[in-house]
C-alpha cells in the first residue's frame, strides 16, 4: 500500500515462492481479484489498457494470476470494485447520478457474470465474489444467477467493516446478503490500524513505521477528531475487559452473524501475532458487547460523519 506500477504483482510472486518452498497447495484457499473499471490503473493489465470487468479481461486476468501464482486454480475470485460508478467508495462523496459514466464505459451485470462463468467452467476458478459492492449489485448478480442456472452465484462480499464503520453494511446490505446467501469478508477490521489505539499510545519511533505515517494522507477519515475519540472509548472498553484494543475490535467483528471471515493486516511481526492471537481468544461476553453498543450510540460511524 499504496499500489504502484513499480510494485505490481509483488504479492503474487511472494505467495508463489512460498508455495513452491512449502510444497503443498491443497490444504490452502487462494483468493485473488480482478479490477473493475479503472483508467488510472491501466498498468494492472499487460499490455496496459483501461480495466474493465468484461469477459475478455476477466479471462486474461485469471490466466495471468494463475501463471504468477504457479497454481492451477483460484478458490475465490472477486471483483475488486464494481464496473459501474458507485458513490461513497473509499471515502468518496455519496452517490450522485451526475457522476455516472458514459455508456461506452459500462459493462452489464450479465456480461461480467458471463466472464466469471467462463473461468469457472474452465476449472480455473471455484467460486466468485464481489468487493466494495452495494445492495443493488449483490441483488442484481443474484437475480441473474437465479434466472440462469448455468451462471455462478456470488458467494462473498469484501467490504469495509469495523467498529468505526458499521452502518453501511448493517442496514440494507446485511439483509440483502442474508437473503442471497452471501457472506461478508470484512476488510480493514482495525480501521487501518487505528483501532489498535497505537496512534495514541505508541512512541515516535514506532509511529514512523505505522501505516498512516508511511503513507501520507492514507485513510485520513480514521484520524479526524470524532474517530480518535471513538477509538479512545473502545480502548477503555478493552482495558476494562482485560484485552487489547485490537483483540476487542477483531473479536467484535468475528461475533457478527453475517461475517464469514475478516482480513487482517500488519506492519510488524508483533502486530501479526497479536492479530492471530485474537482468533484463539474466547468470544466477547454479553457485557462487553453491550459496552461496545453504548460507545456506538455516541460515535456512529465517525469516518463518514461531517
Amino acid at each position: 500500500m499504496p499500489p504502484s506500477a513499480d510494485t505490481k504483482f509483488a504479492t503474487d510472486r511472494i505467495i508463489a515462492s512460498w508455495l513452491k518452498k512449502r510444497g503443498r497447495r491443497d490444504d490452502l484457499l487462494v483468493f485473488t481479484k480482478v479490477s473493475g473499471f479503472g483508467d488510472r490503473l491501466n498498468w494492472v493489465r499487460e499490455p496496459a489498457e483501461t480495466c474493465m470487468l468484461d469477459r475478455r479481461q476477466i479471462r486474461m486476468s485469471v490466466d495471468a494470476s494463475l501463471a504468477r501464482l504457479g497454481v492451477d486454480h483460484i478458490d475465490l475470485l472477486q471483483a475488486h470494485w464494481p464496473q459501474r460508478y458507485v458513490g461513497g467508495m473509499f471515502g468518496a462523496p455519496a452517490y450522485d447520478p451526475a457522476n455516472e459514466r458514459p455508456p461506452e464505459q459500462d459493462i452489464s451485470f450479465e456480461d461480467t457474470l458471463r466472464g466469471f462463468e467462463d473461468v469457472v467452467a474452465a476449472g480455473k476458478v471455484r467460486y466468485i465474489g464481489v468487493s466494495n459492492e452495494t445492495s443493488w449489485g449483490v441483488a442484481s448478480f443474484s437475480a441473474l444467477a437465479d434466472a440462469n442456472p448455468s451462471l455462478p452465484r456470488v458467494q462473498t462480499i469484501q467490504n469495509v467493516y469495523s467498529l468505526l464503520q458499521r452502518g453501511a453494511f448493517e442496514t440494507d446490505l446485511a439483509e440483502t446478503c442474508r437473503r442471497t446467501d452471501v457472506s461478508l469478508l470484512a476488510y480493514s477490521p482495525l480501521a487501518g490500524g487505528a483501532l489498535s489505539n497505537k496512534y495514541a499510545t505508541a512512541g515516535a519511533e514506532e509511529l514512523k513505521r505505522a501505516r498512516f505515517s508511511m503513507f501520507e494522507g492514507y485513510m485520513a477519515r480514521y484520524t479526524q477528531s470524532l474517530s480518535a475519540q471513538a477509538v479512545g472509548e473502545y480502548a477503555r472498553v478493552a482495558k476494562e475487559a482485560g484485552i487489547t484494543p485490537a483483540a476487542l475490535a477483531l473479536g467484535w467483528v468475528r461475533s457478527r452473524w453475517f461475517v464469514g471471515s475478516n482480513i487482517i493486516g500488519a506492519t510488524s511481526m508483533a502486530q501479526l501475532k497479536e492479530n492471530l492471537d485474537a482468533y484463539d481468544a474466547p468470544p466477547l461476553s454479553d457485557d462487553v458487547i453491550a459496552a461496545i453498543g453504548a460507545v456506538y450510540k455516541k460515535f456512529r460511524d465517525p469516518p463518514t460523519s461531517p
